[in-house]
């Protein structure tokens, strides 16, 4: 129930310039505050390290896990 609070709260630390470094299943918030985004696979193997930009405007460029991943949870 609190997801929003504490999504509002985080974006506001990032706007005053915080460094964060997030785990979420959020992807909109981490397209919308994020910089840089490494995806992880089951036992932590990295799988995309890469700009906000990149991982999100080009999924077809993406391994087939974080494609299914994102087609999974974008739908939403």
């Amino acid at each position: 129930e609190m997801v929003g609070e504490v999504l509002d709260c985080m974006m506001g630390l990032a706007t005053d310039g915080m460094t964060m470094m997030v785990v979420t299943h959020e992807m909109g918030f981490a397209r919308k505050v994020g910089s840089r985004v490494i995806f992880m696979d089951v036992g932590g193997k990295i799988l995309e390290d890469c700009s906000k930009d990149e991982f999100f405007s080009h999924p077809e460029n993406r391994q087939p896990r974080t494609k299914d991943f994102l087609n999974k949870i974008l739908q939403h």
